[in-house]
C-alpha cells in the first residue's frame, strides 16, 4: 500500500477532526476504491483511542434506487444513516469517484426528489458531528478530469499533504483582513455581481472540513445580492452537467436562471425549497496545487484563484441565515479575466491573490 494513504489517514484523524480517546467515529466508505484510505483512517482512529465504525455507500447502489424506486422510496431519508449522525461524535466521509454518466437514464424529477432526501442527511452531519469530507480519486475520476490516473493522484496527494498549520495561519490572517470590509464586487466574463458582507464572517477552509482544502468563504447578506454571474465551468450535481449557467439576482431574489443543458434540472433544484434559490455562500479557492477542473466540487471549489458561490443553505458560523436541503457550489474561473473587490480594493485579480498577512498590497 502506498505509504501516503497512511499519512493521509493520520492527517484526517489527528489534524482535521482531532479524534479523542473514547469518541465514536463514523467512517463512510464510498466506493470500493477508497479501501486503502479506509485502512489508514481506521488505524489512526484506533491508535487515537476512538471507536471506528465503517459504513459502505456506492453511487451504483443509489442508481438502483433512482431507477426502480417509487416516490416514497426516493424521498426516504435512510434511518440507519440518520441514526449514524446521532451516534457519532465524528464523521469522516471518504467519497470515491464514480462514472459521471451513471445517472444519465434517470428522470430529472427522480434525481431532484432524492437529492432533497440526501440533503437532509447532509444537514444532520454538519449539525451533529465534527466532520471532514474527502473525494478519493480513482480511474473514473481521472476520466472525468480528462487526464490519467497517475497525474490526478499526484495532484490529490500534493494538495492534501501540505503544512496545514502554516497554511491555516496565512488563511486566517487573510480572513481577518476581509472581515474589515463590508461590500464585495465580483467581475469577469458575463459577470458583475455585488453583495454586502457587513456583519458576516469570512471563514478559512484550512483542512478542518474538507481534504484537500483551501478556500475562504462567507455568507452574503441575504437581500443584498444584485447583478449577474456567468460560469465558465459546468455546474455538477448528482452526475448531471449543467453548462453555461447564468444567474441574475435583484435584492437577493433569483430573477434569472438559465443554462445551455439540463435547464429543467437546474430549475427543479432551485425549486427544492424556499432557500434553494438564495446565495448561501461566496468563496475564493486558495489551493494552488489543485490546478485543473475535475467535474467534482470537493476539489474544484479549491482551485487556486477561482471563486464559487453556493445556492441554498448557508453556514451559520459565517453569520448566514438561509436554511435549505440544498447546498450546491458552482465554480467560476477568473484566472484569465475577472476580479474580486472588497470595498473597491482588488483582493483577487486574474487568479492572483493581493492579500498578505498584514493586509492588501
Amino acid at each position: 500500500m502506498d505509504r501516503r494513504w497512511k499519512e493521509l489517514g493520520g492527517l484526517l484523524v489527528g489534524y482535521c477532526v482531532g479524534v479523542k480517546p473514547g469518541e465514536k467515529v463514523m467512517i463512510s466508505m464510498g466506493e470500493v476504491e477508497t479501501l486503502p484510505l479506509v485502512h489508514g483512517v481506521y488505524e489512526a482512529v484506533v491508535r487515537a483511542g476512538g471507536f471506528p465504525q465503517v459504513q459502505f455507500l456506492s453511487e451504483s447502489l443509489r442508481h438502483v434506487l433512482l431507477k426502480y424506486g417509487n416516490h416514497e422510496q426516493l424521498s426516504w431519508m435512510p434511518e440507519i444513516e440518520s441514526y449514524g449522525m446521532e451516534w457519532a461524535d465524528v464523521y469522516i466521509g471518504l467519497r470515491g469517484a464514480y462514472n459521471i454518466h451513471e445517472h444519465d437514464d434517470i428522470p430529472t424529477e427522480s434525481i431532484a426528489l432524492n437529492q432533497g432526501a440526501m440533503g437532509k442527511i447532509s444537514r444532520l452531519r454538519w449539525e451533529q458531528t465534527r466532520w471532514c469530507l474527502v473525494r478519493v480519486p480513482n480511474a473514473a475520476f481521472a476520466q472525468a478530469a480528462e487526464t490519467d490516473e497517475e497525474t490526478i493522484m499526484e495532484m490529490f496527494f500534493d494538495a492534501c499533504l501540505i503544512d496545514w498549520e502554516k497554511e491555516s495561519r496565512k488563511l486566517r490572517a487573510w480572513a481577518q483582513e476581509l472581515d474589515r470590509g463590508s461590500s464585495v464586487r465580483v467581475t469577469g466574463k458575463g459577470t458583475d455581481l455585488t453583495f454586502s458582507s457587513k456583519g458576516r464572517k469570512w471563514i478559512p477552509g484550512d483542512g478542518k472540513l474538507n481534504m484537500p482544502d483551501g478556500e475562504i468563504m462567507t455568507a452574503p447578506v441575504e437581500d443584498s445580492v444584485n447583478g449577474q454571474i456567468s460560469f465558465e465551468f459546468p455546474g455538477v450535481l448528482s452526475g448531471r452537467l449543467i453548462n453555461d449557467i447564468r444567474l441574475g439576482f435583484q435584492n437577493g431574489k433569483l430573477v434569472e436562471a438559465t443554462s445551455s443543458t439540463n435547464q429543467d434540472f437546474l430549475r427543479s433544484i432551485i425549486a427544492t425549497d424556499d432557500g434553494a434559490s438564495k446565495v448561501g455562500e461566496f468563496a475564493m479557492g486558495t489551493n494552488m496545487a489543485v490546478n485543473r477542473f475535475c467535474k467534482d466540487i470537493l476539489l474544484d471549489e479549491k482551485i487556486g484563484g477561482t471563486v464559487h458561490l453556493a445556492l441554498g443553505r448557508s453556514y451559520p458560523e459565517c453569520g448566514g441565515r438561509t436554511t435549505s436541503a440544498i447546498h450546491w457550489d458552482i465554480v467560476k474561473d477568473i484566472r484569465k479575466e475577472g476580479a474580486v473587490l472588497v470595498d473597491g480594493r482588488p483582493v483577487l485579480e486574474k487568479g492572483k491573490f493581493l492579500l498578505q498577512a498584514g493586509g492588501p498590497r
